[in-house]
């Protein structure tokens, strides 16, 4: 009966709660964190120091996203968004199934090849809206398909986001007495990434196949974020992609080839140096160095990139403050202790209880990186008790950190996709974002770290 007063659980449920009944997540994870602190009997003046103090613990992570999102306007400013948008609409023509693997791909390449994140979605989805309404697609598709591609690669693809989230894995291993190599991981998560592709599969073609109907909004304007004002393309990706009032000139020009090379620096900086704030800082040097961006705009596009990710980025922010109001509570050690004694002489059931844990943690917070630390301290032990190899702890304590990422209501998985696909407010956040993403890849994860301990 202990674990059903624990107050990491009741916070967690209760954010949940919040969430889908349409209170703004920031509001949601602020109350949550005060009922958490009062649950544990902290006094208001500690739980409020906490949660401030907190929010530092991810100011990069908010820093790179204000950086990024300047960097993906001038992607727009330049033009090369809306060539990129009219190419693959002019390319797909009616297969909706190619329209989906392109931008599954383009959001792999934004984990490991050109380190954007999520920026890249509020720039080049709402072009394509129309495109999918004609095609009677159903947005919960492309959710699925930006958040596989968010998601999977760092579990499985040693480069980029990949890279910093199994160095964690591993260092974070090592340091708790199992010695792993950041170059070894990979080889064991990849299953986990493979068992994502298979839940997409089952989203694209199973689950979610059926047309449906959305109302096409010639704006051409985001909601909650500062407008794209020359992304007039909306209207002409609307009617057919050989429609002839689409723009002529889409030819590839100096400003995007410069462009293209920020991006590239982005990544290279990123990949040496290990800050991706830096990396972004870089990138936007060379494209307002080399004038690929006139320096008269420069204020216009820093305050259009903390439009497209200003929120996310603090949304970030709150998720660490409160992260470290339910680390003080002691609520996660409880949950553990409650759970661990009934499970110690089974591996199956130990592996089902890290998961269950590793879900809540995750969904709290919002953040699997952040997530990591705090699982590895706690179950580490637990896996060289029960003689777990090597190859299976990697592959728990990545499930167990991942799960929840899809589908956690505060989570730049989920906040990404519906920033991009609700700007004509016909996609719902918890209902057409967080549940499907939730339902078909925390399975996934649970079901293959499961058979790879058995």
């Amino acid at each position: 009966m202990e674990v059903l007063f624990n107050p990491v659980l009741i916070s967690v449920i209760i954010l949940c709660l919040l969430c889908v009944f349409k209170v703004n997540v920031l509001f949601s994870l602020m109350i949550s964190s005060i009922i958490a602190g009062l649950i544990s009997k902290m006094p208001m003046d500690k739980i409020m120091g906490l949660f401030i103090s907190g929010m530092g613990q991810n100011s990069e992570t908010a820093l790179s996203y204000i950086l990024l999102g300047t960097l993906a306007a001038a992607m727009t400013h330049t033009g090369l968004a809306k060539i990129i948008a009219i190419k693959i609409s002019s390319f797909i023509k009616n297969n909706k199934y190619l329209l989906i693997g392109i931008l599954v791909l383009i959001s792999i390449m934004s984990q490991n090849l050109i380190p954007v994140h999520i920026a890249f979605i509020p720039i080049l989805i709402p072009p394509l809206l129309p495109l999918m309404n004609r095609l009677k697609l159903d947005r919960r598709i492309i959710s699925c398909s930006l958040a596989f591609g968010l998601k999977a690669p760092y579990i499985a693809i040693p480069a980029g986001f990949g890279l910093i989230f199994q160095g964690l894995i591993a260092d974070n291993m090592s340091n708790n007495g199992m010695e792993v190599l950041k170059q070894d991981v990979w080889k064991s998560s990849w299953v986990l990434g493979f068992a994502m592709f298979l839940a997409l599969l089952a989203a694209v073609f199973i689950t979610y196949r059926k047309p449906r109907e959305y109302t096409t909004v010639k704006t051409g304007t985001q909601s909650g974020s500062a407008e794209i004002k020359n992304c007039k393309e909306t209207d002409n990706l609307e009617t057919s992609p050989n429609t002839t009032n689409a723009p002529t000139d889409l030819r590839f020009k100096k400003e995007h080839l410069i462009t293209l090379l920020g991006a590239v620096i982005t990544l290279v900086v990123q990949l040496l140096s290990g800050s991706l704030p830096l990396g972004a800082l870089c990138g936007l040097i060379i494209i307002f160095g080399l004038r690929a961006v006139s320096h008269k705009h420069m204020d216009f596009l820093i305050n259009e990139g903390v439009g497209l990710m200003g929120y996310i980025a603090f949304v970030m922010l709150v998720c660490a403050g409160y992260a470290l109001v339910l680390k003080e509570t002691g609520g996660i050690e409880g949950l553990v202790n409650s759970i661990l004694p009934f499970v110690q002489n089974s591996k199956l059931l130990a592996a089902a209880a890290m998961l269950f844990i590793g879900l809540i943690i995750t969904i709290g917070i919002g953040s699997s990186f952040g997530t990591i630390p705090i699982l590895a301290v706690l179950f580490m032990p637990l896996c060289l008790k029960l003689g777990f190899s090597t190859p299976q702890s990697i592959i728990l304590l990545c499930a167990a950190s991942a799960l929840g990422d899809a589908g956690s209501p505060a989570s730049d998985t989920t906040l990404g996709p519906t920033a991009g696909l609700n700007t004509d407010g016909q996609h719902n956040h918890i209902k057409d974002t967080c549940i499907p993403t939730f339902i078909h890849f925390n399975t996934a994860l649970i079901i293959a770290a499961l058979i790879a301990v058995l």
